[in-house]
C-alpha cells in the first residue's frame, strides 16, 4: 500500500511521518484502510508493536490526522 502512494523506502516514510503516510493511503483506499494502519505505521517507526501504543498516543495520532485532513 505504501508503494502505491510513492513511499518506497523506510527513510521516505520516516521523513513523511506516520500520519501523512496513513492519509495518503486512506485517500487512495478509503474503504479498505482502518486506523490500524496508522497505529502500525506510528509504532513501527518507533520499533514497537502497534498494540503497545497507549490510548493517549492513539488519541494524539487521530487528532493530528483530523487536523491534516482538513
Amino acid at each position: 500500500m505504501l508503494a502505491e502512494v510513492g513511499i518506497q523506502a523506510l527513510d521516505e516514510l520516516e521523513e513523511l511521518g506516520a500520519v501523512k503516510a496513513y492519509l495518503r493511503v486512506k485517500a487512495l483506499r478509503p474503504k479498505s484502510v482502518s486506523l490500524n494502519l496508522l497505529w502500525a505505521l506510528a509504532a513501527g517507526l518507533d520499533d514497537r508493536d502497534w498494540r503497545e501504543l497507549s490510548a493517549e498516543e492513539k488519541t494524539a495520532l487521530k487528532a493530528e490526522a483530523r487536523r491534516l485532513a482538513r
